[in-house]
């Protein structure tokens, strides 16, 4: 018989997260784990668990019904590992030879607010903004106003906690909300975009409407969508397999193809002016595939987060999560979440390397005017 399912209330964040969100903890993962309420925080994890495991709710009818739920409890467990290994911009990005990894993500986020059009002192909308990463540099970018929407309680917290520490409150709000459900007035923003978001919806075509009610006539969209490839084979068990993987460790309900993420744009109503997967554009400048900070080797000296990626920096991890779960200091289940992390860096590596996975389909549309 199945756990009960938690639900990832506003109530359960405050509690799972009351003392991490009142220290404003930022940098030390121990901290957070030690902080985290430990009964809240092993019970979201099995729910997140009867997703995948031996459960009613492991098939994708359940997973995608109660996608808020699935996401939810993803990022309330997996986020303080996010910002530990990757830091505040939840995305990948191709690297030019000698570019750093945060300066290949600003890179990649600028292309993105370029093919959106947006201009100082617009009104832009970030879909599914995480912790607040891009919004921020968009604000410094381009100097438009952004608004976050983000479904997840505790990374609306620290996007808001974030948005303070770089003085940006009057230049960005972050706002609770489901993105096929916005709450948001017709036509309140002058451009809408999305950084690998948009693939924890059940149905893209519906995340899409909603992008394009809230845009303004004559205003831009622009995402990087995650995407099975024309060369991904459901038929190849291989290739399930590590579909279901990246799904698994990345809190994702479906991942659809980019012949359904185009033909949804274009159903949703947007004027379609680009549409290219940017994972295999090798090219000068962007000589480095995406998932090389995910598979840097045995070891990497490139900084703290640089070792937390290698192989030995992983096994470093895994080790000292199960010691601080032993001991007490981090609760049941932090090893779980740990495993499914590192499972979702595997299925996302070799789906890369047999180029039937990519995380950044740009897709760019313009509303009509009429």
């Amino acid at each position: 018989m199945s756990s009960q399912i938690l639900e990832p209330t506003p109530e359960l964040s405050r509690k799972l997260h009351e003392k991490v969100v009142d220290s404003q903890a930022a940098s030390s993962l121990v901290n957070r784990l030690a902080s985290k309420n430990k009964d809240l925080q092993t019970q979201s994890v099995s729910t997140y668990q009867q997703f995948w495991k031996d459960s009613e709710n492991n098939n994708e009818q359940s997973r995608t019904t109660m996608y808020k739920t699935l996401t939810n409890t993803y990022y309330n467990l997996a986020t303080d590992f996010y910002e530990y290994g990757w830091g505040e911009s939840f995305h990948f990005a191709r690297k030019s030879i000698s570019e750093s990894l945060r300066e290949s993500i600003k890179r990649h986020e600028h292309l993105l607010f370029d093919r959106a059009r947006i201009q100082p002192n617009m009104k832009v909308l970030d879909v599914g903004c995480g912790v607040g990463g891009p919004a921020r540099e968009c604000v410094r970018y381009t100097g438009a106003h952004v608004t976050g929407l983000n479904n997840n309680d505790y990374q609306i917290e620290r996007a808001t906690m974030y948005a303070h520490k770089h003085q940006q409150t009057e230049h960005s709000q972050f706002v609770k909300g489901d993105f096929m459900h916005m709450p948001f007035d017709e036509a309140q923003f002058d451009a809408v975009y999305a950084i690998e978001a948009t693939c924890h919806a059940p149905v893209l075509q519906g995340v899409y409407e909603q992008m394009y009610r809230v845009l303004k006539p004559g205003g831009y969209f622009a995402i990087y969508e995650w995407c099975l490839t024309d060369k991904y084979d459901d038929a190849n068990p291989e290739h399930r397999r590590l579909a279901l993987a990246i799904e698994h460790g990345d809190g994702i309900a479906k991942l659809f193809s980019t012949r359904v993420a185009l033909q949804a744009a274009k159903d949703a109503g947007f004027e379609i002016e680009q549409a290219i997967d940017l994972a295999h554009e090798t090219q000068v400048g962007n000589e480095i595939p995406w998932y090389k900070d995910l598979d840097v080797g045995l070891v990497n000296f490139n900084g703290l987060q640089g070792f937390a990626r290698s192989q030995v920096g992983r096994i470093f991890t895994t080790n000292a999560v199960k010691l601080l779960e032993k001991v007490g200091i981090a609760p049941k289940g932090t090893v779980q979440v740990q495993e499914v992390l590192s499972t979702a860096a595997d299925g996302l590596v070799d789906g890369a390397k047999m180029e039937i996975f990519t995380p950044m389909y740009l897709i760019v549309g313009r509303k009509p005017l009429n």
